[in-house]
């Protein structure tokens, strides 16, 4: 089931004519799966090379996480679905935000066929949104500050950006706090 939705999936072109670059949907997923990702949306990077998270800010969330890069794009235990599967494109300060017909279309399916995730890390505010509905706090600081709130399935992260070093600059209780937990439960998902 879960295999057909992803070849459907990888097909999409329901955004088509709001990509720069064209549709390219970029996610990896097994039903084995134990740790979901939900991130933003591929960056220009990862349009290109087709991997998920394959650029410095998946560098630093394989950094956060302890895991080296055989682990971290094996499906068989990762789970990747980003909040939107293609590259948006890019505006002022930054990638324009993913495109909301992914979630709206395919997540509640995707998700399902997911029946075996113990932890989701939810990585930056539109992940946060989703994921934590009405449960989320106000800012992405404070739903991070709060992740204890969220645990043990759900674990609220900001992006691993480089855009973000001031904000981790001037959260450093993010690194030392919530980063080795984020290695323990990894750890302990992954072994179970």
């Amino acid at each position: 089931m879960l295999e057909n939705l992803l070849q459907q999936v990888r097909a999409c072109t329901l955004c088509q004519a709001h990509l720069p670059l064209g549709p390219r949907p970029v996610l990896q997923a097994k039903d084995s799966a134990r740790i979901l990702v939900v991130g933003q949306a591929p960056g220009i990077r990862v349009h290109e090379s087709g991997i998920p998270w394959n650029d410095p800010s998946g560098d630093r969330l394989r950094q956060w996480m302890d895991l080296d890069r055989d682990t971290f794009y094996d499906p068989a235990h990762i789970a990747i679905v980003p909040m939107g599967f293609c590259y948006p494109g890019t505006g002022p300060s930054g990638d324009f935000p993913p495109r909301p017909e992914c979630a709206a279309t395919w997540h509640d399916k995707i998700f399902a066929a997911l029946p075996n995730i113990e932890l989701t890390l939810a990585i930056g505010q539109y992940a946060h949104a989703y994921i934590l509905k009405k449960d989320r706090a106000k800012t992405l600081t404070e739903t991070v500050r709060h992740w204890q709130d969220y645990s043990p399935k759900i674990l609220p992260l900001p992006h691993p950006s480089p855009r973000n070093n001031i904000w981790l600059k001037k959260n450093p209780w993010f690194e030392q706090d919530v980063v080795p937990t984020l290695r323990k439960r990894v750890r302990r998902t992954l072994n179970s």
